[in-house]
């Protein structure tokens, strides 16, 4: 089959939006709404984590579910499993033991005034009580819970994918009409109440995982995105724009508000698919380049983001220059750090990434 380099254009080019979202929490919300380091709520950058925090996350764990379908095509099961064990848990463990404990050291001396060593506080990671978020210190698995939840969704969709095949040979869900393609958000939010922990919800993430799998592989499907792509992106607009005026400016939490989140970034991940399609299935050095980069970048751009806010925080520049230091600063040390890390093989292998070719 041939490659589809939109879905890995559009993998690297979401994680580097990690780098903004990130730096823009930490003038998000209120002090207690959860980041490792916090300054005050600045209105443009509440109204852009709200805008983004929808679909990015849940756009990663669909094409993640189309890859899955891609890669089963040349893989057997077991090598499957084998793959997903190096380039999820290993680095899971190792960002866990190495990586995220940086994060909570900084959030204690920010937060709690902590003026004990750093080998201190790396007991205290392990032994305080906590909500899991680390955002005010103690255990957390930060932002490595996505590579948990995928390898969960991972192992379980292949157990599903198994039984399938062995009792419905011949499913395929074939070709359904846009309308019902945007529908597909309500079983998202019936989903996103199973085993929802600390707001990011197993169930949610794997019928995206198998949305992505069994729907958005299907070329009809695709081409009907790919047609219905300014329609798309209207609807995403529209209801984007409502849900985030609604819960930054008149502080709106329900159910109904849940719905509207849902279908705001089930519409972000057709909307993205169809323009893909369209502008993205390019393929050069820097394609190439930010496709082997972006899960290396993702596992280390959090610690050296939010080391690198503590220290630009203390600087009289404004909010603005702040956010823009903040970005372009930890970007920088990110690749390069990434640069350093593949050339070593035990980095490599720590961060999921394969064998240097000789």
């Amino acid at each position: 089959m041939e490659r589809k380099y939109y879905i890995d254009n559009l993998r690297w080019m979401a994680i580097l939006l990690l780098f903004p979202f990130h730096a823009a929490q930490i003038w998000s919300g209120g002090e207690y709404s959860g980041f490792y380091i916090w300054s005050h709520t600045n209105t443009v950058l509440y109204v852009f984590s709200t805008a983004v925090y929808p679909w990015y996350m849940t756009f990663l764990f669909a094409i993640a579910g189309m890859s899955c379908k891609y890669a089963l095509l040349k893989r057997t099961n077991k090598e499957f499993v084998m793959e997903r064990i190096k380039k999820l848990v290993i680095p899971f463990c190792f960002g866990l033991l190495v990586l995220v404990p940086v994060m909570t050291y900084i959030a204690e001396v920010f937060f709690n005034g902590y003026t004990g060593t750093y080998w201190q506080q790396y007991g205290l990671f392990f032994t305080k009580e906590t909500d899991f978020t680390g955002y005010h210190g103690g255990f957390t698995p930060a932002h490595l819970w996505f590579l948990l939840y995928l390898f969960l969704i991972s192992v379980t969709a292949l157990g599903i994918i198994y039984l399938q095949k062995k009792r419905l040979s011949e499913f395929r869900v074939g070709n359904i009409s846009y309308f019902f393609i945007i529908l597909l958000f309500v079983p998202e939010w019936l989903c996103q109440y199973i085993l929802n922990i600390g707001g990011k919800s197993l169930g949610q993430f794997m019928i995206l995982f198998l949305f992505g799998y069994y729907i958005l592989t299907e070329e009809s499907i695709l081409q009907k995105l790919k047609r219905y792509r300014f329609v798309s992106l209207a609807i995403c607009i529209l209801s984007g724009s409502l849900y985030t005026a609604l819960y930054c400016f008149e502080n709106v939490r329900n159910t109904w508000m849940t719905g509207l989140y849902i279908f705001f970034g089930w519409m972000g991940i057709i909307t993205l698919l169809g323009i893909g399609q369209s502008k993205l299935n390019v393929h050069n050095q820097l394609s190439v380049y930010f496709t082997h980069a972006s899960f290396p970048v993702y596992i280390l751009h959090m610690p050296i983001l939010v080391v690198t806010g503590f220290f630009v925080l203390k600087l009289p520049v404004g909010v603005a220059g702040q956010f823009l230091l903040i970005v372009l600063i930890s970007s920088i040390v990110t690749f390069l750090t990434y640069e350093i890390a593949k050339r070593v093989p035990i980095l490599r292998f720590f961060l999921g990434m394969p064998k240097q070719k000789l």
